[in-house]
């Protein structure tokens, strides 16, 4: 399931995973808990959007999310989201980034499974995770964003700062596959 919170890439979040022949569905972010309920997903992603975390009354994941107990994925907003949500601290950047930047992975991860340690992703973004949420750990940095990725260190919780659903991350399919297949089961 891919809950939408407005980003331009959320089509393209969908069209990864079916492209790996997983069925995916994309609802609102704001949808009847009852529909995702029906859904039983296998797994969730977080999409991206255009809001800020910053602001007062700006989406937020809805509580079934967390009682499903499925892995999760959240993606640039639904990174940062999901970091303020479990107690987190997300900034305004000072310059917003937008295009590639050399992601360095720091802690060994399900996401990075068969990736060298550095790998070019693709960044846009105004705001970031500033800290981690406890019982999460640092997975990979840039040099703009310290905290690029996090996983939690006991559920099947997992967050990027950059983009893996488009062509100009560096193996980003094989990060959304390693989400769908190492960590969701699908």
């Amino acid at each position: 399931l891919v809950l939408d919170f407005g980003s331009q890439y959320t089509q393209l979040i969908a069209r990864r995973i079916r492209e790996s022949d997983v069925y995916s569905e994309i609802l609102p972010w704001d949808v009847d808990i009852k529909k995702i309920e029906d859904i039983n997903p296998k797994g969730i992603i977080l999409s991206g959007g255009p809001e800020s975390v910053t602001d007062l009354h700006t989406p937020r994941a809805p509580k079934i999310v967390f009682d499903l107990k499925v892995p999760i994925l959240g993606i640039c907003y639904g990174m940062q989201t999901l970091a303020e949500q479990m107690g987190g601290h997300v900034i305004s950047a000072d310059k917003k980034e937008f295009g590639h930047a050399e992601l360095e992975i720091v802690t060994d991860s399900l996401l990075f499974k068969n990736l060298n340690r550095k790998v070019n992703v693709w960044m846009s973004h105004g705001d970031q995770v500033q800290d981690l949420p406890d019982e999460f750990e640092l997975t990979a940095s840039t040099s703009t964003a310290p905290i690029a990725a996090m996983q939690h260190k006991k559920l099947p919780i997992h967050a990027l700062q950059f983009h893996p659903e488009v062509t100009h991350t560096e193996n980003g399919l094989l990060i959304l596959k390693n989400f769908i297949f190492n960590v969701c089961s699908a």
